[in-house]
């Protein structure tokens, strides 16, 4: 049996970190520009950097041009569908919390999606490590924030969100393979661009505020969160089953909250550290080997 590489087996814990510090980070930044042309902003510099980098390595494009819409797909709907809807969210006013909850939706979408879409069975063990996963994130969500009134129309670009980011997974567990990282980044957030930047200058001024602190926010989402942790994201669900890797996004809330504590003084109850227990025992559940019988 081949073994695992070390950075594949750590890759969760440090896409987790890179991930869940993302949104904390990135309402930091919302102070200083609008959601679209933060977003617009964030996918330019990624290709800034990317293209000399792949003038400079010329890694392998993909062979046919199926390889090139299969790439260009998932661009679209997790660059431009999720992170585009769930900033418009904000934009219209609806609360962190209710979005998160939203969202924290993808791997249930996602288990009841892959026997079908990709052939992988969902165990008993799974489900109760789904339901798990599931409640502890409603837990830390609710004790942090609880539910109010919210925007209609924010709560539909929510949940276009969230069908957003399950079909992407889906998407790329599907027809994905193994495409060089800077050529795969390269396509994708060309993609991101098309979209975002033209929506930007059409809906909003596109002014950003340059302080120091907009820069740090934006290098931050640019190499953590754009290339570390979406690298990572899409070897994890290429490398292993789809529903392990979408159980993930359950320690999402939690870990953010973390990260708000700091960076924007939102204490963690603690009713919410109970959340985070539970729904770490429900991604260890999920991602449990089953146990392989002798004949």
């Amino acid at each position: 049996m081949t073994k695992r590489p070390l950075w594949l087996a750590a890759a969760p814990v440090i896409f987790l970190l890179l991930w869940s510090a993302g949104f904390g980070i990135a309402k930091l930044g919302l102070q200083h520009a609008e959601p679209l042309t933060l977003l617009a902003l964030r996918y330019v510099c990624v290709l800034a950097l990317l293209i000399p980098l792949a003038l400079i390595l010329r890694p392998p494009m993909p062979k046919t041009l199926r390889g090139v819409i299969d790439i260009a797909v998932v661009g679209f709907l997790i660059q431009v569908a999720y992170f585009g809807l769930c900033y418009v969210a904000f934009k219209s006013g609806v609360s962190a919390g209710t979005v998160s909850i939203i969202v924290c939706l993808q791997p249930i979408l996602v288990a009841l999606s892959a026997p079908k879409l990709v052939g992988e069975k969902i165990t008993r063990t799974g489900w109760i490590g789904l339901a798990l996963g599931l409640a502890g994130a409603l837990t830390v969500i609710l004790a942090r924030s609880g539910l109010s009134a919210e925007n209609l129309t924010g709560i539909l670009c929510t949940v276009l969100a969230l069908f957003g980011i399950t079909a992407g997974t889906l998407y790329e567990k599907r027809f994905g393979v193994n495409h060089h990282p800077v050529s795969a980044n390269l396509i994708q957030y060309a993609v991101g661009a098309a979209f975002t930047l033209p929506a930007a200058w059409a809906t909003e001024g596109m002014a950003v505020d340059w302080t120091p602190t907009f820069v740090a926010v934006l290098a931050y989402l640019v190499i953590g969160n754009s290339l570390l942790a979406m690298s990572l994201l899409l070897a994890m669900i290429r490398a292993g089953a789809v529903s392990k890797v979408s159980s993930l996004f359950y320690l999402v809330p939690a870990l953010s909250a973390v990260f708000a504590w700091p960076l924007l003084g939102e204490a963690v109850p603690p009713l919410a550290w109970a959340g985070m227990a539970l729904a770490g025992l429900g991604v260890a559940l999920v991602s449990r080997k089953p146990k392989v019988q002798a004949v």
